[in-house]
């Protein structure tokens, strides 16, 4: 230590030395106006090196040379400085002042550069935080902005998208751009105009001089002359002129095959002779000349520096061939034969190269060079053509290789099955390991001797699961069913002591196979004991479910139906799952599966009106109307005062002619669960029986109890109507206006009642009114646009249709308008639009199915059809549609299909369906979902 400070001392003294030698303004700028040698006499003087070069404006100036002719001092430039600032009020902060930095002109050091740095990184880290929610933000305001304000180029995206339907006569009858300045143009400049010269005075000129201009048919063709097209080259002096426009029809006819279904994404390439149409193709041109010399080169020189590179010699073989040089492709591949004699590919591809006759020789070659080689043994039993001979091929083949799975394999599928038996046996010693010839083995023995197959390929192959599997398939077929599921529990502990990964989608999957092959109980044993396996418990409902759906949907309904069976074991009083499975067996299964499932879900779940009206109605549709009673009064006991069983109990009485009950029972449902729907209940039941007064009564307590009930006032609005008094039923609509401005019909039935009078100019306004209270509501703009359609005004009721695709841009009800008002020749372009907007509309759907069917497209309107129906099962006008559809350019057969999934829908909706259904004439048949299609179908309006 003392060392080290006496070093330190010592160069402290050093540098002190130094520093008394160094003078102070050493290494120190110039002051300002410094002259060197001015003390000594010199004399001053400014040379370009004091100036400085011409500079620009923006350039960085040179602080070495300030300007002091100004004289200005340092408080003069500290008050400019202040003059500079921005004093504006929208700068100024009430801690901080104006702004501005307070320590601009302070040292900048690394400290400072250290805390930017963080600062920088902070606010990166913020704004990274912010970012998605900004974007989002900035597109829907973007998105918003451009539909208030589109681009002049989207406000004329439909009218140029209109140019596509133009007619090449419409193109040429657009008149040219003239120049209409008066300048004055000189004559010399313009370009020298020519007249095709006549055909005829071509041939005459030619008669005349004596050369014949006619090709000689019979004349014999000159090698090099044909082209590819079939066409002549003339020679000189034979030219023929009708002959060069047939050539030109014919190059035109080949340039659009080449082209055709181009846009329908069709080729006319055959993908499975493709390979062997190359052998036609020779070079065209200069360029693929040259790229195939260049090929050739760069394979010969593969094969030339590493001759015992087979892929090399095939390639160069196959070059040659798809050039059309058949020999000399042989000629390489027999060649490499030579070089590679250990390569399997090179025999086989000489032996495809060669005719059959000299390729059977080339095969015996290669087998003595590599008789280990499935694959040329393969490709030798194909060359055989009978039978007989690819059965001696294929023995003196596993003779050489006894263990190849693919030779006996190939072997036993000629053979019958007493023999086959055999091959197997002999088969399975050799290639112990082969899960297919155990199991083929199996299925050709008997049921005890395929027992025994099964148990020594068990225990020769411990981790397959795949013999377990077709072990309780053989129990099953045998009426084994008890055996069935030890058998598989047995498989999944032994798999799992053989340290084998149970992958739980894999079993599923082979449960679906079995359900498939018809071995229910298997497959129901294996979702059992499967389904819990990778479940967490909390994912177990929607899981299983998942499962279900995914079954269905593949059609192995006997696989859904074991899924749902074991989750209603696991969760028996979830009311959603026992749903699922009713519609399941509502859809997929029997009559009995269906009440019997309903009736055990009743009983664990009996607060669940659904299920009790599912499984009355059941019982009702079947014709058993004293049991669906029943079942309503257990419903009752277990469920009183409840609306929905009350309302079913009054609709099944009153749809089987027992109107004195069903009014008994509505008199009691009003005073025990006196609800609205219940009083309209009680209204509609006297107006179908034709007791208009007891109707409006009953409505006028109802409306009393519940003034804000909107279809009290419908169902008035609508008697008065039938008994005449439009006076009454107007203002009884505008009583329900009034207090329920937002229900649509009433607006609706408003304004076709002021239509029905002709006061259009008053219905225009109802629906103007309308539209102010319920701005974003499509039903009302095809409604105004109807009405101006009907009152002649093509016109306004194009411009409301742009207002209202502005307003509710993804109403499909309001597209489907659009398809139809708009000129034939654009209606396509408009489905087009309609698609990209609201593409899974049913409306929308269903208009360009009926756009296919006006234009005679069966067979794309039919699938259009099937897409809307999928779409939205509960929209009726969509099945009355397609039923109607079906009618005219179906079979009986798909009428009925059509029906019965109909029935199964039971749709709810729809316009002109819930014309029909709820119409007065027709309360007694609306359960009859058949009859109400045919009804709706027949009040559809005609095709435009």
């Amino acid at each position: 230590r003392i060392q080290i400070l006496f070093e330190e001392f010592i160069k402290m003294n050093v540098q002190n030395l130094v520093n008394k030698k160094k003078k102070a303004f050493i290494g120190m700028t110039a002051p300002p106006g410094y002259v060197p040698g001015l003390g000594r006499g010199a004399t001053g003087f400014t040379t370009r090196s004091d100036i400085g070069p011409a500079r620009d404006a923006t350039d960085i100036s040179d602080e070495r040379h300030k300007n002091f002719s100004k004289g200005k001092s340092a408080q003069d430039r500290q008050q400019d400085e202040d003059d500079d600032e921005d004093l504006n009020e929208s700068n100024y902060d009430e801690f901080a002042g104006y702004g501005g930095s307070l320590f601009g002109g302070g040292p900048y050091d690394k400290e400072d550069e250290e805390a930017d740095i963080v600062y920088d990184n902070i606010d990166k880290r913020m704004d990274e935080r912010r970012k998605i929610k900004r974007e989002e933000r900035l597109k829907e305001e973007i998105k918003r902005y451009r539909m208030e304000k589109p681009k002049i180029q989207q406000q004329f995206e439909d009218i140029k998208r209109d140019l596509g339907a133009m007619s090449s006569d419409d193109w040429a009858a657009i008149p040219e751009v003239t120049n209409m300045t008066r300048t004055k143009k000189n004559k010399s400049t313009r370009a020298e105009r020519f007249t095709p010269v006549p055909d005829s005075l071509i041939e005459r000129v030619a008669y005349q001089h004596g050369h014949n201009s006619y090709v000689d048919g019979g004349a014999s063709v000159v090698s090099g002359t044909a082209t590819q097209y079939g066409l002549k080259t003339p020679a000189p002096g034979e030219l023929d002129l009708l002959q060069i426009g047939v050539a030109k029809n014919s190059m035109l006819g080949v340039k659009l095959d080449q082209a055709s279904d181009s846009r329908s994404g069709q080729t006319n390439v055959d993908p499975k002779g493709y390979l062997t149409d190359l052998n036609s193709i020779t070079p065209r041109n200069l360029g693929d000349v040259g790229d195939i010399k260049k090929a050739r080169l760069l394979l010969q020189s593969v094969t030339n520096t590493n001759p015992k590179h087979a892929p090399g010699w095939i390639a160069a073989a196959r070059l040659e061939e798809v050039t059309g040089k058949q020999q000399q492709a042989r000629n390489i591949i027999v060649k490499a034969c030579e070089v590679c004699p250990n390569n399997e590919d090179v025999w086989i591809e000489a032996a495809r190269l060669q005719p059959p006759e000299m390729a059977k020789s080339i095969i015996a070659k290669a087998v003595r060079h590599l008789p280990q080689s499935v694959k040329i043994w393969d490709k030798a039993t194909q060359l055989e053509e009978e039978p007989t001979a690819k059965r001696r091929v294929l023995r003196k083949a596993l003779e050489n290789i006894p263990n190849s799975v693919k030779l006996w394999k190939d072997a036993v599928e000629l053979e019958e099955p007493a023999d086959a038996r055999i091959l197997l046996g002999r088969a399975v010693e050799c290639c112990p390991n082969s899960v297919e010839l155990w199991l083929a083995l199996a299925k050709l023995e008997t049921y005890e001797n395929a027992r025994k197959v099964l148990n020594k390929a068990r225990q020769k192959i411990p981790t397959d699961r795949k013999i377990w599997i077709n072990a309780a398939r053989l129990e099953e077929a045998n009426g084994n069913k008890e055996m069935v599921h030890k058998i598989i529990e047995r498989a999944v502990q032994s798999l799992k002591a053989n340290m084998v990964e149970i992958n739980r989608d894999l079993w599923l999957k082979e449960g679906e196979e079995c359900d498939v092959a018809g071995s229910v109980i298997t497959c129901q044993a294996i979702i059992r004991t499967i389904i819990s396996f990778g479940v967490e418990q909390e994912d177990r409902k929607h899981t299983w479910i998942e499962d279900a759906e995914s079954f269905t949907a593949n059609k192995a309904y006997n696989a859904a139906r074991a899924v749902y069976a074991y989750t209603l074991t696991v969760f028996p009083t979830k009311k959603s799952i026992w749903q699922r499975a009713a519609f399941f067996e509502k859809n997929h299964g029997t009559v009995e599966q269906y009440e019997s499932l309903l009736q055990r879900a009743v009983t664990y779940c009996p607060k669940a009106e659904v299920l009790w009206l599912m499984r009355a109605k059941s019982k009702w549709l079947a014709g058993n109307v004293p049991e669906a009673r029943a079942i309503l009064n257990a419903a009752f006991e277990a469920n009183p005062n409840s609306e929905e069983i009350w309302i079913a109990a009054i609709t099944l009485e009153s749809k089987n002619n027992e109107h004195e009950r069903a009014r008994k029972l509505l008199q009691k449902a009003r005073e025990t669960a006196g609800t609205a729907r219940v009083w309209m209940k009680s209204a509609r039941l006297e107006w179908c029986l034709g007791n208009l007064e007891g109707a409006l009564q009953t409505i006028a307590t109802g409306v009393q109890k519940y003034p804000e009930f909107h279809k009290f006032y419908l169902m008035k609005g609508q008697i008065e109507v039938q008994k005449g008094n439009k006076d009454r039923a107007r203002a009884t609509y505008d009583l329900g206006i009034k207090r329920c401005h937002n229900s649509i019909p009433l607006w609706v039935s408003l304004s076709t009642l002021e239509i029905d009078d002709g006061n259009i100019t008053k219905a225009r306004s109802i629906l103007e009114k309308a539209r102010v209270k319920n701005p974003l509501n499509d039903e009302l703009w095809v409604h105004a646009i109807r009405l101006e359609m009907k009152a002649g005004n093509n016109n306004v009721a194009q411009a409301l249709l742009a207002r209202a695709l502005q307003s509710c841009p993804k109403s499909g009800r309001l597209w489907s308008e659009c398809i139809f008002m708009s000129p034939r020749p654009t209606r396509k372009t408009k489905s087009v639009d309609a698609i990209k907007n609201c593409d899974n509309d049913a409306h929308t759907v269903l208009a360009v199915a009926n756009l296919f069917w006006s234009e005679r497209k069966i067979n794309k309107a039919k699938q259009w059809f099937i897409k809307a129906v999928k779409l939205d099962p509960d929209l009726g006008d969509t099945w009355a549609t397609y039923y109607k559809f079906t009618c005219l350019h179906g079979n009986d057969e798909e009428v009925q299909g059509l029906v019965k999934k109909c029935l199964q829908a039971d749709p709810k909706h729809g316009e002109y369906w819930c014309k029909t259904r709820k119409s007065v004439e027709n309360w007694e048949k609306d359960a009859n979902v058949e009859l109400m299609l045919k009804l709706c179908a027949k009040s559809l309006p005609e095709l435009r």
